[in-house]
């Protein structure tokens, strides 16, 4: 799976690409192409960005190893399941095993553009709400992934193992040093769980339909699958949660205050006609 990696230089020469296009699209009077072209290239954007910063973190690697040591204690003194007995679970079954790491690898992306798209084209209305909790919890992985955290399959004294790299689906790029992998120190927060829980509740809360709630399925299982495939702890899925809620709440107090200018706007004009009116009486 390594040849599927996109690197942040080609992400963010894609993204390029398609501002570009967007650009020639509105000088020539395409407002829809522009606008897909546009939005397009704001993800391959962040995710550009996801990946450098994923590049920049190697450079504390060392601390990166200790911080996820320490996460692993802190959820065993807390009482959190042990993520290695997961994983223990179903290292005898090959077969599912080597689904979890398509699953890792493939449905992070292709879930997400799927749903942005979905509501792109049938709810155009609602994008704009999807699209902008994307950006801020995006963002603020990445403001939190410039504290270089390993993922728990760098931690095989505690009886992880990395089941990716054991079958040749690893998405990850070559090793530093021999040891390292430049984009793996960012396992803080989780933004697979981000994603896959953004996902669902755009479509359970676009959707009129009563299929709607299938989309519960995905969260359920990237879960599951961060955790049997040694990815992430149970709180980097916790701490990208908090964030998407933090993410939520930004947007309904920007909503908020959109709705309260908006109505002095549309009161000041009525109360200058009711003087003008009281004057001419």
């Amino acid at each position: 799976m390594q040849n599927l990696t996109l690197t942040w230089q080609s992400a963010g020469g894609a993204a390029a690409g398609l501002y570009a296009g967007a650009y020639v699209a509105s000088r020539v009077r395409k407002p829809s192409l522009s606008a897909l072209l546009r939005e397009a290239g704001t993800l391959l954007a962040l995710f550009a960005l996801w990946q450098l910063v994923g590049h920049l973190s190697v450079m504390s690697a060392d601390h990166a190893l200790d911080r996820a040591s320490w996460i692993h204690h802190a959820e065993q003194v807390v009482g959190l399941p042990d993520e290695a007995s997961w994983q223990a679970a179903i290292t005898p079954y090959p077969v599912l095993v080597r689904l979890a790491n398509y699953y890792y690898a493939v449905m992070h992306f292709a879930a997400m553009l799927g749903v942005l798209l979905w509501v792109f084209v049938r709810h155009r209305e609602r994008y704009a709400w999807v699209r902008n909790t994307v950006v801020i919890t995006t963002a603020v992985c990445l403001l939190v992934q410039f504290i270089p955290v390993a993922p728990p399959r760098m931690l095989p004294e505690s009886g992880f193992v990395d089941v990716a790299a054991l079958y040749g689906q690893s998405v990850y790029g070559g090793a530093v040093g021999g040891v390292v992998v430049a984009d793996q120190l960012s396992a803080m927060p989780s933004v697979h769980v981000a994603w896959c829980v953004l996902a669902a509740v755009a479509v359970i809360r676009v959707s009129s339909s009563s299929l709607r709630w299938v989309m519960v399925l995905h969260p359920v299982l990237t879960v599951a699958v961060v955790v049997v495939t040694a990815n992430h702890f149970w709180a980097d899925g916790i701490v990208a949660v908090v964030i998407l809620l933090f993410a939520y709440a930004v947007l309904a107090l920007a909503a908020r205050r959109r709705g309260r200018v908006s109505a002095g706007t549309e009161a000041r004009p009525r109360r200058s006609a009711e003087g003008r009116l009281e004057q001419v009486r």
